[in-house]
């Protein structure tokens, strides 16, 4: 019998791990280069040396599967240095939930697959899911499917804690993000570079605090030409890399494609024709892979040189969290520039310590004066064209600067920013503090321009920060963002986003502390309240215009509006949410307790800072109005032969309406309201689920099928 090897201490240490919105190997940022490999018509062939090596050779370095590998694809994979992403193949094609014996064999044959597999050094991870239809996560519902997904990925994680998980998401089902995967993963097709470009923007921000990862991308050569195939997949490397993506697979790598039981014969999106050849595509990848394999921190567009930035932090008695700060903010490189520490009034030590152990770092002392006035001092005496603000309790990526250079490139904007990440919580306080709702947030009119920029990841010209006067003194320890931000908007400037440049900001270590400091975001706001009255409702909440992003995943909730389109046909479906989601709590840490006390803070918190705020505990909510299927119990039936399609054209042709774009329903007739779904089963064959308020003879009648009966 085969006996696993002991995973060594190194190959857990060059194992793939997310770093921020990135993923990391050992002490090395990597980005993913991958292709889709198989399945293959005959199965897998016998010797994977020949493929894996002009992977390597092309500046691929890992490879996308749509089922478990074995060991014998995991050697080979290995000895050419490529990481390999496993696919759980199950019955996610037809309603798992009226069938459950699908989903439980997806289960068990994961927790098989992984106890074969898992400890070897070239899996990097899984994908527990590739694109479930959008009609049937409709009918089955998408929030039970969500969950369904996640319950995957929290049994794969059990099993194999030390592997990446995910699920391969589709535009028509963007809402279906599950909460606990390690990174976001979509396939896109898209033709045309700007609207690549503009879509990658928009999953950023669905993707929330997590990597972003296009999982497929491809183009039909047999439609489109081998030369058109080449240059799309050119500009699509090089977009991923300008936007900031963790990785890319190319799809595929072969025209010889398996699908349903059958050789795919009218599809030719491989790398390589059915004889083995070469296309034209694949001489090209490997110029573009290699040159976006790495940021390309150092190429800057501007003119003569990129600015200078001045990388000003404040502090008050910060000694135990300012050596973090500074080690983190001395290894950032891709442009020149300065670090000024403001000692506002420290009596721990902390300026001391600075000037001992970072001899390259300008120590401003000062009286304590508050937070603004020691911002003020900082930007006074700035060097650079570009200040930069962060705080002490933060740790900016080594590419911060560079990517927020990336966004003044553009000549858009005068001031830039990105997001602000929790680290992994080491305690149950802090994994509480991490979720909790109250943090540091972004808020975004648009998937590139924001509303408003906390300022421990804020960056603005020096020109701009002067025409505005700066920080106001008044704001001593929070609210000078705020008000900084509106003045500037105000007076005409413009605030740009960049998802890849974030900070990690660590959260306060305990509850009480938290608690504290959402009393002083209530000052802070009451002073707002007092200086810009128009930006708040008459109870004292802020009316931004852009959404407040919290740093989970955009994905639908209990409450949630589904854009779904006419009939559910919408080719990008959106969610709108009350509220866009927070962090959720590290599983880790997910025990009753924790819960527990993570409802208590989120009810605590609004209420201590609308206390603080204008003396009312009164929390305003806002209603959205969805549309609810009849409040009656349905008829459902199970149609052999015709789909969905075919059903819904006959239901119109017969006079039935339309279903509105947000309906639960596709078409309405006589007050009946039917919902299809087509399942997809082996050898093509397909089976169309209906669902009927109302007269359920109707749509069997116009269906002409017979011996359907209600389930």
């Amino acid at each position: 019998m085969h006996k696993n090897p002991v995973v060594t201490a190194g190959a857990l240490e060059n194992r793939w791990r997310t770093d921020g919105k990135f993923f990391s190997s050992g002490a090395e940022r990597v980005v993913m280069r991958a292709v889709t490999y198989g399945p293959f018509p005959g199965g897998w062939p016998e010797d994977f040396d020949p493929d894996f090596r002009r992977m390597a050779a092309a500046g691929l370095n890992a490879v996308r599967l749509f089922e478990m590998p074995d060991r014998k694809l995991l050697d080979a994979a290995d000895r050419h240095g490529l990481r390999v992403f496993g696919g759980l193949t199950w019955g996610q094609n037809a309603d798992f939930f009226r069938c459950p014996a699908l989903f439980s064999a997806a289960r068990v044959e994961l927790v098989r697959a992984l106890r074969a597999v898992a400890d070897h050094s070239a899996l990097a991870g899984v994908f527990v899911g590739n694109e479930i239809p959008a009609d049937l996560v409709r009918w089955m519902g998408p929030l039970k499917v969500r969950r369904a997904i996640e319950g995957l990925i929290e049994l794969g994680r059990e099993t194999s804690p030390d592997l990446l998980f995910a699920y391969a998401n589709y535009p028509s089902t963007e809402y279906l993000e599950p909460e606990n995967a390690d990174f976001s993963a979509f396939n896109v097709y898209l033709e045309e570079p700007e609207a690549f470009r503009k879509y990658l923007k928009r999953l950023h921000h669905i993707a929330g605090d997590r990597p972003l990862v296009i999982s497929e991308f491809g183009l039909d050569s047999r439609r489109n030409g081998l030369e058109r195939q080449a240059e799309v997949l050119g500009w699509a490397s090089m977009i991923a890399g300008d936007e900031e993506c963790a990785g890319l697979a190319i799809y595929a790598w072969s025209d010889r494609w398996w699908n349903n039981d059958a050789e795919v014969l009218d599809w030719d999106f491989g790398l390589l024709d059915r004889a083995g050849g070469e296309k034209p595509a694949f001489a090209g990848i490997s110029e573009n892979l290699i040159q976006h394999s790495k940021s390309n921190i150092q190429n800057s567009k501007f003119s003569i040189q990129p600015p200078s930035f001045s990388v000003i932090i404040c502090t008050r008695n910060g000694r135990d969290r300012i050596g973090r700060c500074l080690t983190a903010a001395c290894r950032m490189g891709g442009c020149d520039f300065e670090i000024i520490l403001v000692d506002d009034g420290s009596t721990d030590g902390t300026a001391d310590f600075v000037e001992e152990n970072f001899p390259s770092v300008r120590v401003l002392r000062l009286p304590p004066n508050g937070l603004s006035v020691a911002r003020n001092a900082g930007a006074a005496a700035a060097h650079g064209e570009i200040l930069a603000f962060t705080d002490d309790d933060c740790e900016p990526d080594a590419e911060w600067l560079a990517r927020l250079c990336r966004v003044f490139e553009t000549g858009r904007f005068s001031a830039a920013g990105g997001p602000n990440l929790p680290p992994p919580p080491q305690t149950t306080a802090e994994a509480v503090v991490c979720a909790a709702p109250g943090a540091p947030s972004h808020v975004l009119l648009d998937d590139e321009e924001a509303e408003h920029l906390p300022g421990c990841n804020l960056a603005v010209m020096k020109t701009a920060f002067a025409s505005i006067g700066g920080f106001d003194p008044q704001f001593h320890t929070a609210g000078d963002d705020v008000d900084f931000c509106w003045r500037l908007r105000a007076a005409g400037f413009r605030l740009g986003f960049s998802p890849g440049a974030f900070v990690w900001h660590r959260r306060r270590p305990s509850i009480s502390a938290f608690l504290r400091q959402q009393r002083g975001y209530g000052k802070a706001e009451r002073l707002l309240i007092t200086k810009h009255p128009e930006k708040f409702s008459k109870n004292g909440g802020a009316q931004w215009q852009g959404f407040v992003y919290g740093g989970g995943p955009v994905r639908v909730m209990a409450d949630s509006i589904i854009y779904h389109g006419p009939m559910g046909t919408a080719g990008y479906q959106a969610v709108t949410n009350r509220m866009l989601p927070l962090r959720g709590l590290e599983k880790r840490f997910d025990r009753w307790y924790t819960r527990l006390a993570l409802a208590i803070v989120s009810v605590l918190v609004p209420r201590i800072r609308s206390w603080d705020r204008n003396g009312t505990l009164f929390i305003p909510g806002k209603r959205m109005e969805r549309a609810e299927p009849p409040h009656m119990d349905p008829h459902e039936y199970s149609i052999n032969g015709p789909t969905r399609e075919k059903l819904l054209q006959d239901l119109l042709r017969d006079r039935w309406k339309p279903g509105g774009p947000t309906d639960l329903w596709d078409a309405q007739k006589h007050g009946a309201r039917v919902l299809l779904a087509t399942e997809h089963g082996p050898h093509g064959r397909k089976n169309t689920l209906v669902r009927v308020w109302g007269d359920a003879k109707i749509v069997t009648r116009k269906s002409g099928a017979t011996g359907a009966s209600a389930t």
